[in-house]
């Protein structure tokens, strides 16, 4: 086992995948930024608010204003510098750094496919993908390498493998495939879609999607990776991500999940793509093809496959982390997120919260529009950290204006997954009595049903 292990790792291939998937990683990430830019969002979300939810532990990570916009034109310039392979290391460290601060900035804006950058991004750090045709490849000859481990493209093919197959695990349960919710709300209000609208009020398609989706999930990676289907795995990508793109507001996440899965096609496929590049911007392709085959010193790469391997247990484990919580992952939200459950739930609430003097006990009810947008406050009415973090920011405020011996509750009813609205927070609980940690949180009221799956 060790020595097939070592000679893996000794194993050499074309660095064009790699390079091919650099090039796309970099255009697609800045076309990201531009277009977050010309939709506003950028003023919308990270402006326009008084107050944003931090993740626990990275309270200190704040938009910083009309500087807010400097960091998209940071993290934009970064990702036109990955694709070309200018100053890779820089450009990749520096994209790494300034889309997770992004991402951090509000809690509200969260989406599975932001983490799945995050982390892919910062796995590009410890890879060569400016080893062939890149800018520093072409100024620096001695360090153009037509050929380098395998293992550097499979740590990518393995990444997006686990996405996938987390995505399709986490879609056995009771809700989504026994009840095909929340596609059954979701997809009827798809009726003004072409030819589409009317099939979409058919319950029969909304089991056909639960069940196709789960499916295709699980099984998606394992098409790519075995040869003999790996064109019909192609298409069925390029179909579902389509699709998925047309019924639901995702943004580029379909178009980037397309070209990523280029990667597991062999290297003929890359050279033709970077054939036509080559033609299209006048490149001398042929410059990068040296023949020359890159190894990392043995301590070197004892030292970056300790560091992937940390990674990769890290993304195997990290979904699994719910199970040290009691009651319903869909419920209480405890260590839902950065777990690939992708599009589970809907789950709608309402939170009004009460001020109360506790020596006088005169209270008041807080509006939540003066501090919060609706898209925040939509989201704080249903996840517990949320509220909890929201109630601390109302206790802090009043007790600068003034008011003192302060409490602060909510009532709070939360519907899931089409379910009735029902009590979510105990309405007695002070919720300055508690903080937020990785702990359980005992403020919330018991869900009274059963969702059977992983």
């Amino acid at each position: 086992m060790k020595k097939a292990f070592s000679a893996y790792l000794n194993k050499n291939s074309e660095a064009a995948p790699l390079a091919v998937f650099r090039i796309f990683f970099g255009i697609m990430m800045f076309l990201s930024v531009i277009r977050f830019w010309w939709h506003g969002w950028i003023e919308k979300l990270y402006i326009t608010p008084q107050f944003f939810f931090s993740y626990y532990g990275f309270e200190w990570v704040k938009p910083l204003g009309e500087f807010t916009y400097l960091i998209f034109i940071i993290c934009g310039l970064s990702a036109l510098f990955v694709a070309a392979g200018f100053k890779y290391r820089l450009a990749i460290i520096t994209f790494f750094l300034s889309f997770t601060y992004i991402e951090l900035m509000d809690k509200t804006t969260y989406l599975n496919h932001y983490f799945f950058i995050s982390i892919l991004s910062f796995l590009m750090i410890f890879l060569p993908a400016n080893a062939y045709y890149s800018v520093d490849a072409w100024q620096k000859p001695k360090r153009a390498f037509q050929k380098i481990p395998s293992w550097c493209i499979d740590s990518i093919k393995l990444l997006i493998a686990t996405v996938y197959f987390y995505a399709g695990i986490a879609k056995i349960n009771s809700d989504w495939l026994l009840e095909a919710m929340p596609l059954k709300i979701w997809l009827p209000s798809r009726y003004d879609l072409p030819l589409l609208g009317d099939l979409l009020q058919q319950e029969w398609v909304h089991y056909f999607f639960s069940w196709s989706g789960m499916l295709y999930d699980i099984v998606i990676p394992f098409l790519l990776l075995y040869k003999p289907t790996r064109v019909f795995a192609f298409v069925l990508v390029v179909v579902f991500h389509l699709v998925t793109r047309i019924l639901f507001p995702i943004g580029m996440f379909p178009y980037i999940m397309i070209v990523s899965a280029l990667i597991f096609f062999d290297a003929g496929l890359h050279h033709r793509i970077l054939n036509f590049l080559s033609g299209l911007f006048k490149i001398a392709k042929g410059r990068f093809d040296n023949g020359r085959e890159k190894y990392y010193r043995p301590v070197r790469r004892k030292l970056v496959i300790s560091v992937l391997s940390l990674f990769f247990l890290i993304q195997v484990l990290l979904p699994w982390r719910y199970l040290l919580y009691p009651g319903e992952l869909f419920w209480t939200e405890e260590g839902f997120r950065f777990s690939w459950r992708v599009m589970l739930m809907e789950k709608a609430g309402y939170a009004q919260f009460k001020i109360v003097n506790q020596e006088s006990g005169k209270w008041f009810y807080v509006k939540n529009s003066d501090f919060l947008t609706p898209f925040q406050e939509k989201q704080m009415a249903t996840q517990p950290d949320f509220i909890l973090e929201y109630a601390h920011f109302l206790g802090k405020h009043y007790k600068k204006k003034g008011h003192s011996n302060i409490q602060v509750f909510v009532e709070n009813h939360v519907a899931l997954n089409g379910r009735k609205s029902t009590l979510y927070i105990d309405p007695e609980v002070n919720l300055l009595e508690h903080c937020d940690s990785f702990k359980t949180k005992t403020f919330l009221l018991p869900f009274h049903d059963t969702i059977k799956g992983l």
